[in-house]
């Protein structure tokens, strides 16, 4: 007998005996204490996305083409008459030599006119290749539409294209997108609310009721009673001092502050697309008993000739022949016993010989026999 799957996506991840499947066991054991900074974030403190439409000059006629990418040409023509260059009517553009791409980038919090930061620039068109070329000043905008940076530089190309006379090329990574490493100065200051009000807030990266509570009680036991007030399960207002150099100083010493998180919700996680299952440490069963087998059918095709005696004037014919074998592995039925941790519920399906996914079939199986203490998660 064997515990089969239901779900149509079991039966997916099943389909796949041949990828690399990886099971992540988060062995039970005592957590360590984090400092808060690990755990937890400033409300408001954040980056911000910038987003830009430029182009990219002096590449070896690996640009965009005129019939389909029209508005590279546009541009062109825009940018030449800002610069006092008039294109005469009628006088088409081929800009070979030329790309019209995007620009992003992540404006860090606190940055300040006149530092640097990263950029992306990606092809908007069908150019083949951005390797050798350059962009020219691009602004940068917010979301308001406000413009917080302007880009320029040389780009940096990963990916490689190459094509021959015959037309049969290769490919090696993107060739149409490339970085700028300081490729943008900064314009604009973005107001943060950091330095405002007598509070400020944590926010905790994966929201807890018991770990929100260890972290109110650490910064009242550090500072004083009353300082931290925990709002819901991700929230904690903390009282500051109003002056901003004191403020960034209270700050250094709450981030560092030692917290014990609560452990983690028992919960599996199944990845169909690459067989991933993960297994937190708080997952238990109930007393049940499995038994895992595994039934296989193999057919082999074989080919036979027929040939007639010398004088019989037959005909020499090819005969199929099939031959069906059905096999069925003898396993062991096993046990839970009540409350069963992790590794003795890994340890008893690796004794009887199961792979992830029999694994998954198996816990899925559980689950819906009520013999499951985990929420389990398909992705």
């Amino acid at each position: 007998m064997k515990w089969h799957s239901t779900a149509n996506t079991m039966r997916r991840l099943c389909r796949y005996p041949v990828l690399p499947v990886l099971l992540l066991c988060l062995a039970s054991g005592p957590i360590q204490a984090e400092r808060i900074k690990d755990l937890a974030s400033i409300a408001g403190v954040r980056s911000n996305q910038l987003l830009g439409y430029g182009l990219v000059v002096g590449l070896d006629g690996s640009g965009d083409k005129t019939t389909s990418s029209p508005f590279t040409g546009q541009s062109l023509k825009t940018m030449l008459l800002n610069l006092g260059v008039v294109v005469p009517p009628g006088v088409k553009i081929k800009p070979k030599n030329v790309a019209a791409v995007t620009v992003h980038a992540d404006l860090p919090p606190f940055a300040k006119p006149g530092q640097k930061i990263d950029v992306t620039v990606s092809s908007i068109g069908d150019a083949k290749s951005l390797r050798g070329g350059s962009l020219l000043m691009t602004p940068l905008k917010g979301a308001d539409g406000k413009v917080y940076a302007m880009a320029q530089g040389n780009l940096v190309v990963g990916g490689l294209s190459a094509t021959g006379a015959d037309g049969s090329s290769i490919t090696i990574n993107i060739p149409s997108v490339g970085r700028i490493a300081g490729g943008a100065t900064v314009e604009r200051t973005v107001a943060s609310p950091f330095s405002r009000g007598s509070v400020f807030t944590l926010n905790l990266h994966q929201p807890d009721f018991t770990t929100a509570r260890r972290l109110t009680e650490s910064i009242n036991q550090a500072i004083g009673p009353g300082t931290a007030k925990p709002v819901d399960a991700t929230s904690i207002v903390v009282s500051a001092p109003l002056d901003a150099g004191q403020r960034v100083s209270f700050v250094s010493m709450i981030e560092n502050l030692q917290v014990k998180p609560d452990n983690a919700p028992a919960r599996i996680v199944v990845n169909s697309r690459t067989g991933t299952v993960v297994i937190s440490s708080e997952v238990r069963v109930s007393p049940a008993a499995v038994s895992h087998g595994s039934l296989t059918v193999t057919i082999s095709e074989n080919t036979q000739v027929s040939q007639p005696n010398a004088f019989a004037g037959g005909v020499t014919t090819v005969v199929p022949s099939s031959t069906v074998e059905i096999g069925e592995e003898g396993k062991r039925m096993f046990v839970f016993d009540p409350g069963v941790t992790l590794d003795e519920v890994v340890r008893a399906v690796n004794e009887v010989g199961a792979g992830p996914s029999d694994l998954v079939a198996i816990l899925e199986a559980l689950k819906q026999a009520g013999a499951l203490r985990a929420e389990l998660v398909i992705i």
